[in-house]
This record gives C-alpha cells, sequence and structure tokens, in this order.
C-alpha cells in the first residue's frame, strides 16, 4: 500500500510541506508505514500565524453565542463521525478499538463543556461601589494560541484544548505529535464542515524546529503542551521567557495503594486495566501498585500473574486486550528498562518482552510485564516508562506508603483502594498529588473539572479544561465606570475612596 502523503492545514485549506523534511507514520500492529508527515520549517510557522492573526480580527468580535453555534454543530459531527475517528485513532496509535472510541468519548465530553462557554466568560457587576460608580468585570480572549500534543491521545487532548480556546474568541494552532496526526486532520475537516471561519483552527506538523518556532513567535500568546517532563520544562521556561501564557502537563509515574481491606479481586481487576490498557502507554496508567503487607503483595501477584500471561495480545480489529506500542524505537526502550530492572536487583514475575503475534510479526508488540520487590532507588520506579510495565513495591503500613508517593518528583494522578471511609478521606485530603481515586484506579477528571498534576508534573499554574480551562484561554477586564451628572466638581488629588 502507498504511503499517504499528508499537509498541513492553514487559513482553511491544506497545504502542501515547504520544507523538503518528513516523518514517518507508522501501523504500529504491523510496521508498515502508513504515511508521511511534513515537517514545517520556520517560514511557515510565520504563515499559520499570520493566518490565525488575521481570523482573530473578526472572530473575537463574533458574539460568543454564535461561537457556541459553531461547536454545537462541530459536537452532531463529532457524535456522527465517532466511530470513524476511533478507526483513525486505532490504525495510527495502536491502540484497541475500544480504547480508542472511550478517548473519543471522552474528547466529544469536552465540546459538550465548551458549548457552554458564553456563561462561563460573562463577567460580573457591582453596582455603586463609589458614589455613581458602577464596576464589572470581563473575560477577554488572548489571541493566536498553540497547541502541542502527544501521540498517546492523539483526539482526546487536542479536544481538550482547541474546542474551549476557540469558543472563548482565540485562534488555534495545533502541532499534532508526529507520530499519528490524521486524527487531528480529521477533526479540521469536521470544523470546517461545522462552518468555522478560516484561520480560527489551524494544523502545522513538525519537529522541534516547528515546536521552537511557536515559542519564539512574539504573535502566539499562550501555549498548551501534554507530554514528558523533560519537554514540558523547556516548553515552559521557553515560552514564558518569552511572554507567554504556558500550561505544561508533563511525565507520571502513578502509585496504587492497595491497603488489606480491599477488595482483592476489584483491586486486581483495577491493575490489570490501569496497568495494562493501551499498552501502558497513558499518562494517567497505574506504573507502582503499593502493597500494604506482604500478605498483600503477595495477595496481588498471584491472581496478578496468570492474568497478565493470558493478556489478548493483538491488532485493534481484534477482541484483543492491549495492542501494540507506537515505535519500534519505543519497543526497544521500554524493553530496556525492563533489563535494567533485573540487573537492579527487581524479581521479575511475568516477563513479556519476546512475545509474538501471529500475522503481525513486523508489529511493535510487547507483552505485560510484572515486577516485584521494586525498590525506591531502581531505575524503574524512578522513572516514566511508558509501558505495559506494573512495578510492586511492599510497604509495611500506609504511612509507608503515602511517604513513597510523597518522596517520587512526579505528583499527577494516585488512587488507593480500601473499604475504611476515614482511610479514604485523610489519603484524598493529604496525599500531595493533583488528580485523586478512591477505588478509582484511572482518576482522569470529568470535563466540568479539570486535568493536572502537581510538582513535576506540571508546569504552570492552571489545570487543563473545565473552568481552569476557560481561565486560561482568557483575560480578565475590570472596568470601573461613571458617567457625570452636573458641572465638574475639579481635580481630586487624593487616592479615590469610598466614603
Amino acid at each position: 500500500m502507498q504511503a499517504a502523503q499528508l499537509k498541513h492545514y492553514t487559513g482553511g485549506r491544506s497545504v502542501e510541506g515547504g520544507s523538503g523534511r518528513y516523518g514517518d507514520v507508522f501501523n504500529p500492529a504491523t510496521g508498515e508505514i502508513i504515511a508521511r508527515v511534513p515537517f514545517a520549517s520556520a517560514q511557515e510557522i510565520d504563515a499559520t500565524v499570520a493566518a490565525a492573526k488575521k481570523a482573530f480580527e473578526s472572530w473575537s468580535e463574533t458574539p460568543p453565542a454564535r461561537r457556541a453555534r459553531i461547536m454545537f454543530r462541530f459536537l452532531e459531527l463529532l457524535n456522527k463521525n465517532a466511530e470513524k475517528l476511533g478507526e483513525i485513532v486505532s490504525r495510527e496509535h495502536g491502540k484497541v478499538k475500544t480504547d480508542a472510541e472511550g478517548e473519543v468519548q471522552r474528547g466529544i465530553e469536552i465540546v459538550e463543556f465548551a458549548t457552554g462557554i458564553p456563561s462561563f466568560i460573562k463577567g460580573e457587576y457591582s453596582d455603586s461601589v463609589g458614589t455613581g460608580v458602577d464596576s464589572y468585570s470581563l473575560r477577554q480572549p488572548l489571541g493566536v494560541v498553540a497547541g502541542i500534543t502527544p501521540f498517546n491521545f492523539p483526539a482526546m487532548v487536542p479536544l481538550w484544548m482547541f474546542p474551549i480556546a476557540i469558543t472563548c474568541g482565540n485562534t488555534f494552532i495545533l502541532k499534532p505529535s508526529e507520530r499519528d496526526p490524521s486524527a487531528a486532520m480529521f477533526l479540521a475537516e469536521l470544523l470546517e464542515e461545522a462552518g468555522l471561519p478560516e484561520g480560527v483552527f489551524n494544523i502545522v506538523h513538525g519537529d522541534k524546529e516547528a515546536v521552537d518556532a511557536l515559542l519564539h513567535h512574539d504573535d502566539v500568546k499562550a501555549i498548551s503542551f501534554v507530554g514528558s517532563t523533560p519537554i514540558a520544562e523547556y516548553i515552559y521556561t521557553t515560552g514564558t521567557k518569552h511572554g507567554k501564557r504556558v500550561q505544561a502537563l508533563g511525565g507520571a509515574k502513578n502509585h496504587m495503594i492497595v491497603m488489606p481491606d480491599a477488595d482483592m479481586e476489584q483491586a486486581t481487576d483495577a491493575l490489570m486495566g490501569a496497568a495494562y490498557g493501551s499498552a501502558g502507554e497513558r499518562c494517567m496508567a497505574v506504573s507502582v501498585a503499593v502493597a500494604v503487607g506482604d500478605d498483600v503483595a503477595d495477595t496481588l501477584i498471584g491472581k496478578m500473574k496468570p492474568r497478565i500471561e493470558s493478556l489478548k495480545i493483538g491488532p485493534a480489529e481484534t477482541d484483543a486486550d492491549m495492542g501494540p506500542l507506537i515505535t519500534a524505537q519505543h519497543r526497544d526502550k521500554v524493553k530496556a528498562y525492563i533489563d535494567t530492572g533485573t540487573k537492579e536487583g527487581a524479581k521479575l514475575v511475568v516477563d513479556g518482552r519476546d512475545i509474538k503475534v501471529p500475522g503481525c510479526e513486523g508489529g511493535f508488540f510487547m507483552g505485560g510485564c510484572l515486577f516485584d520487590n521494586v525498590t525506591p532507588e531502581m531505575t524503574i520506579y524512578r522513572e516514566e516508562i511508558f509501558g505495559p510495565v506494573l512495578c510492586l513495591v511492599r510497604a509495611k503500613t500506609y504511612a509507608d506508603a503515602v511517604r513513597l508517593i510523597h518522596g517520587h518528583e512526579y505528583a499527577n494522578g494516585t488512587a488507593i483502594f480500601t473499604r475504611d471511609g476515614g482511610t479514604a478521606r485523610a489519603f484524598a485530603r493529604d496525599i500531595e498529588v493533583g488528580m485523586v481515586g478512591i477505588n478509582v484506579p484511572i482518576p482522569v477528571p470529568v470535563a466540568t473539572h479539570s486535568f493536572g498534576g502537581w510538582k513535576r508534573s506540571l508546569f504552570g499554574d492552571q489545570h487543563m479544561h473545565g473552568m481552569e480551562g476557560v481561565r486560561f484561554y482568557t483575560k480578565l477586564k475590570t472596568v470601573t465606570a461613571r458617567w457625570p451628572e452636573g458641572p465638574a466638581q475639579g481635580a481630586d488629588f487624593h487616592f479615590p475612596q469610598n466614603k
């Protein structure tokens, strides 16, 4: 099959890449190249920003209700084409069909939220803050804003960003992952069909050159990012240095505490889905199980080992539990972590490195792996692996388990499984992590709440989507007004007071 030639999307039309640089897009299940994606030059970024800036002039003056109506039409088209969008995600990412459909649905929920933005951006009004003086506030758009999104959620994460941004009145430039960019291109088609004016939504593909061009461009007012911590920190420091508002979500090492009183069947089910769903390529995947007590640890190992060994692994169109990793290079990186873990003394209970999928010998598959006796000094505990690898750590007490979490540099998500309400409440209030699950292994907030971690899992002051997203994509203005009656009273050199 001949590889498709992808294009940029600028000013409401598809644009051929002009830099002469391209990247390969793979079908991870087969290993074949299915598309070639252009890498934008700084000049192409300039042209895209110029188109977005021009569109901002009229789009920002469009009444919010009209912007919301376009978002309603986009929502209708998304629902109508959800299955097709899921298929695009599965083909280029490799995640199984049900997982891709779940990603699309969670993205749709953000669009539903965005349709209500006219209510969320209305200001406050205070009558008679002084004699004959009224005060009110406005939330106004920033201008041209950009989003840089990861490969693991090629539909959902862009949908966390641009529906809120553009309904608030901004124009948007999306730089999707070069590994699976076609979902973004399909979203552009749907926005165009929904009637979004030219230049309000744009797509540029590329690598560091494109990212740096966005970070340095004076007319880009804000950057949203989701990815690894080193890149998130770079995006944040570079963007803020150039005067931009930045929200940069980084890596994770999500711990799930299993207490002795927990339902072990439920805890096992939770760990299986949270650790091995989407081949562990989720920023909210549980990658560390903290068993409180050796009895809990032994029970979990006994229950999980046969289930991991019997995971159905295969391409998206089958009834597989888990698909391939995104690229051969990433699979090899994950395997290297397994090698390191065994060298550093962890016990490899289940080794999925050598799995073969019949008919997909060229695919980037890897089976589930389970480590026991992992300690905080080990590389596999400290670093984000981003693959189907679960580390089990044994803690003597609940307090020891909490100290483990507090001692880690990442603080994206966490969970606890227990039947004790007091323990659960204390954990939710005291744990120093941005998103917390109580008997919920992957506590991704719904659209009306916001997504984001603490510590080195987030750079910036505001989380993503929900009301935090509205605040990020708008600036607050306060107006103080008086309509004088009668003749002028002369200059007043005192600081204004309300007497």
